[in-house]
């Protein structure tokens, strides 16, 4: 039998946001388009954000609703979908990620729960190279932290559902954040202040590309780091503890901070080259677990963990530090798109 989406015939809004995607757009459409979850219940929107090439030629393929805007951002193309929505409950995906054939039901389910006002599913891959693996370990850490709440506070576009009429009441994303970097973090962050309930559901996952070298998934930490900063100086308490991020990663980031300063200032106070240098010892020790937690399933991950854990800190830190200079110098939120 043919699974519905729920016991109440929700009706789904699944949006796509699109820029240049002509080379992964397919996959995406045709996994939406191939759901276990009755069609009359969904339907997808695809928003154009000014691409140049050919993603709203292929959009138009496919039985889906597309809408063209110039660019402005990841985070505005979502609001504009959820503004041509018809459904009770709006779903977002990525371009360049393909949906399981349960997804839609999946994402669904949690809503039965009248209490429950957003969903978050999961990434999975199937990319063999060793900084993707790394990569997806990392999310799996992080899934397993998920499991222990009962509420989270963070929800990741790539695999989101929120009811349409709480999203619009809240404002939804914030198109200050011209890329497509922590705005999901921030409208997070935003719901869970206004006590609204929140889970997360590992069954409910989309296929997705990691970064597969080093230098790119460096990158994607830097700009993490950076942006975070900036929601961080709206919604100080999460810089301490929040339901997404393990304790160490923090603790390694503030580490890499701290031996940073030291090794800067250890040309006045000798001494303080031997602290950087304990500092990052705890780092790399600090790392051990993580390593022991993926050698039996992949052991040369495991050897290599401790390596992009000590890098992951490094570029983390620097970004962190950036972002926290442009949120002091403008603390009203201007120039979010100075340093994209």
């Amino acid at each position: 039998m043919e699974p519905k989406t729920s016991a109440n015939a929700l009706r789904f809004s699944v949006i796509v946001p699109a820029f240049n995607a002509e080379i992964t757009l397919r996959d995406c459409l045709k996994a939406l388009n191939d759901q276990t979850a009755l069609k009359a219940d969904y339907e997808v929107i695809v928003v154009d954000d000014g691409s140049s090439d050919d993603t709203s030629k292929i959009a138009k393929q496919y039985n889906v609703k597309c809408v063209y805007q110039t660019n402005r951002g990841p985070a505005a193309a979502r609001n504009r979908g959820v503004s041509e929505a018809e459904g009770e409950i709006v779903l977002f995906t990525d371009a360049d990620c393909i949906p399981d054939r349960n997804w839609i039901y999946e994402m669904a389910l949690p809503f039965e729960d009248s209490k429950v006002m957003g969903v978050k599913g999961a990434y999975k891959t199937r990319q063999t190279r060793l900084t993707a693996r790394f990569a997806q370990a990392e999310f799996e850490d992080r899934y397993e932290l998920l499991q222990r709440h009962v509420s989270i506070d963070m929800i990741d576009t790539y695999s989101a559902a929120f009811r349409k009429d709480i999203f619009e009441q809240m404002g939804g994303f914030d198109e200050r954040f011209t890329s497509a970097n922590n705005e999901d973090t921030d409208f997070s962050y935003r719901l869970a202040a206004a006590g609204y309930k929140m889970v997360f559901n590992a069954r409910a996952f989309v296929y997705h590309t990691h970064p597969d070298t080093l230098a790119k998934y460096l990158r994607v930490k830097f700009w993490r780091g950076y942006w975070r900063m900036v929601v961080y100086r709206r919604y100080p308490n999460k810089a301490v503890k929040d339901s997404y991020t393990p304790g160490v990663i923090k603790i390694q980031a503030l580490s890499m901070a701290l031996a940073l300063s030291l090794f800067l200032f250890s040309w006045l106070i000798p001494g303080l080259l031997h602290l950087g240098l304990l500092f990052s010892f705890i780092i790399l020790l600090s790392s051990f677990p993580f390593s022991f937690k993926v050698y039996r399933r992949d052991r040369a991950l495991a050897l290599a963990s401790p390596m992009f854990v000590f890098l992951r800190a490094f570029v983390f830190s620097i970004g962190s530090f950036l972002g926290l200079v442009r949120s002091l110098l403008w603390p009203q939120g201007t120039g979010f798109s100075q340093m994209q």
